[in-house]
C-alpha cells in the first residue's frame, strides 16, 4: 500500500501544473480552484488503482481533470449562480501589456463551453491533435475542425 501512495504522489507531483491549468481555465477564484484541485486529487486516488496504463499518466489526468471540471461546472450551473466574496487587494502586478493581452485571451476562452475550452486549453499546452483527441475523446481529424472552428469563434469575440 505504501508504494502505491508513493506512487501516486510522485504522480501528481510531476503533473501539478497541469491539474492548475486545467482548475484554472474552469475558474479565476482561487477557492473554487483549490475546491476543484481537491476533487480531482479525489477523483485521481479514486481511479489510480484501476489505471492500466493504456495512456500515458499526463494524458489520463488530463483526462480526470478536464472530466471532473467539466461535472463539477454542470453541477454548478443546475445549483445557480454563487456571490463570491471579492477583496480590493491586488496582490500581483497586472499592468503589463503581456498580461493583459493574457487576461484578454483567458477572458474569450473562458466563453467558450466546456468542451470546446478543453480543446484550446490542450493546444495551447502545445499537445498534438492525437494527444488532445485521446484526452477528449475524439478523433485528431475532429480535433482539427473544431479547433478552426474554435479559432474563428475567438477571432470573432475580437472584433465585438
Amino acid at each position: 500500500m505504501e508504494s502505491l501512495e508513493q506512487d501516486f504522489a510522485q504522480i501528481i507531483r510531476k503533473n501539478k501544473g497541469t491539474i492548475y491549468t486545467v482548475c484554472y481555465m474552469f475558474s479565476k477564484n482561487e477557492d473554487e480552484v483549490a475546491d476543484l484541485f481537491q476533487e480531482i486529487l479525489i477523483n485521481l486516488w479514486n481511479g489510480f488503482k484501476n489505471f492500466r496504463g493504456e495512456s500515458t499518466p499526463g494524458t489520463w489526468i488530463y483526462r480526470v481533470s478536464l472530466n471532473t471540471c467539466i461535472s463539477l461546472n454542470r453541477k454548478k450551473k443546475r445549483r445557480g449562480d454563487s456571490v463570491p466574496l471579492e477583496m480590493d487587494i491586488n496582490l500581483f502586478d497586472n499592468s503589463g501589456e503581456d498580461i493583459k493581452q493574457i487576461q484578454m485571451l483567458h477572458q474569450r476562452i473562458s466563453q467558450l463551453g466546456p468542451f470546446d475550452r478543453a480543446i484550446i486549453l490542450l493546444w495551447l499546452e502545445n499537445m498534438s491533435y492525437d494527444e488532445i483527441g485521446a484526452i477528449v475523446g475524439i478523433s485528431a481529424k475532429n480535433v482539427s475542425v473544431r479547433l478552426f472552428r474554435i479559432k474563428e469563434q475567438l477571432k470573432k469575440m475580437s472584433n465585438q
